[in-house]
């Protein structure tokens, strides 16, 4: 009869260990595919737009209200006639099927977070305020504010305290409505646009980061994909701070806005969804560039995921 060895549980678990690692590991997930969005201005939303853009499997929108503001801050409608209207903005696209998933807050050259006027910047606080009242009948996930308008020299640092104090007195209300607050990163290969103006703030993925690293850690960032050359460097370098995005195609040079299957720009768009997927982006991919046709969105999007996965399949083997 042949002995029986009774081995140490040891040896036993050393000898599993052994065999599993003997087995091919499973290849990585693939990452799913992100939703889709695009940006759409407020008085364009119609019934009709919001319908064609659901069966062309558009799932989410970014609006703005620059369009109710005149050039002295102040509202051309009644307060009533606008919530009216946001209202059946609303209702539209809760019949269509579609998400609100951010707000983009009004700006220009009076419109500027970062005012050293402290009486015109808290007057561009308070108007932002007023806004986010309207913007609480959308549900947005999202609100996203530009850090500045461009800036006279000597006075960048002054503009960086007055964008974190004017930050820190809208993020309560932005929680207010249930939502995330969001800084954009900015157009800016050099500093001086010309003779007499500096670039906006976060102009730069240092700049980006040190204005956010002084910013609450409840505050996030929107990487804008026109404004800067090689965006997924400044994607990876904010990591989890990234909560939205802006997909353009461009040279980081000027406001093209192209649309990113068109050939026109030079994002490297399999870096850009690697660098998305590695920081765990799971927002939509928002459209805020030049199409003809709402069906080319989602087209445009499967094509340049198609691309990063086989990139992606090529760097595995």
């Amino acid at each position: 009869m042949r002995k029986t060895i009774n081995l140490p549980l040891l040896v036993v678990l050393s000898c599993l260990l052994l065999a599993a690692c003997a087995i091919k590991a499973p290849q990585a997930k693939i990452p799913a595919p992100l939703k889709i969005g695009y940006s759409v201005a407020l008085v364009n939303i119609t019934p009709e737009k919001l319908a064609y853009a659901k069966s062309v499997g558009i799932d989410y929108l970014e609006t703005s209200f620059q369009a109710y503001i005149d050039k002295d801050l102040n509202l051309k409608k009644s307060e009533a006639e606008i919530t009216e209207e946001v209202q059946k903005v609303k209702a539209a696209a809760d019949k269509a099927g579609i998400r609100f998933w951010s707000v983009h807050m009004p700006y220009n050259q009076k419109i500027d977070l970062s005012l050293t006027d402290e009486t015109e910047r808290q007057k561009v606080v308070g108007l932002h305020k007023k806004v986010l009242a309207f913007c609480q009948i959308l549900e947005p996930q999202v609100i996203l504010f530009h850090p500045s308008y461009y800036l006279t020299p000597g006075e960048r640092e002054q503009r960086k305290k007055q964008l974190i104090t004017s930050s820190l007195e809208l993020l309560p209300a932005v929680k207010a409505i249930n939502a995330t607050m969001v800084i954009e990163n900015m157009l800016g290969p050099e500093l001086m646009a010309d003779a007499k103006r500096e670039r906006p703030l976060c102009r730069s993925v240092e700049e980006t980061l040190e204005i956010m690293n002084r910013l609450p850690k409840d505050i996030y960032s929107a990487v804008d994909m026109n404004h800067i050359k090689h965006p997924e460097l400044l994607i990876r370098a904010l990591g989890g701070r990234v909560k939205s995005i802006h997909a353009a195609d461009g040279h980081g040079e000027k406001e093209n806005h192209y649309f990113p299957c068109s050939g026109q720009g030079s994002n490297n768009w399999p870096a850009i969804l690697a660098a998305l997927e590695e920081v765990g982006y799971r927002g939509p991919f928002l459209f805020e560039s030049a199409y003809k046709d709402e069906k080319e969105l989602k087209e445009c999007y499967l094509s340049l995921y198609s691309a990063y996965l086989a990139q992606r399949q090529q760097i595995k083997q």
